[in-house]
């Protein structure tokens, strides 16, 4: 996906472009700006890998919780999942399925 990010939708310092990996003969780039796709992608993976570690961390008790209870009962509906989460943040109304 951050590979994706980079060389296809821009998203990243590289700037605006779109490559493709060349096919079977492999990516025809410069070796300048491969190592910055690779820099681009491995800060995009970093930076991602850190947010869900903080979010991990922040959350523990509650992701204990629902381990607990996943333990007990081997599986668990949303509505109880909402509840259980309830108890440890505010948890968004159920949206009606349109």
């Amino acid at each position: 996906m951050a590979r994706a990010m980079v060389t296809q939708f821009g998203m990243s310092d590289v700037g605006s472009i779109a490559i493709d990996d060349g096919g079977f003969g492999g990516p025809n780039y410069s070796e300048d700006l491969n190592s910055k796709i690779d820099s681009a992608i491995k800060n995009i993976s970093d930076e991602c890998f850190q947010t869900a570690w903080n979010l991990l961390e922040t959350h523990r008790d509650c992701l204990d919780r629902v381990a607990e209870e996943l333990c007990e009962m081997e599986t668990i509906t949303g509505d109880r999942l909402r509840e259980i989460i309830a108890q440890y943040t505010e948890v968004p109304e159920k949206m009606a399925v349109v």
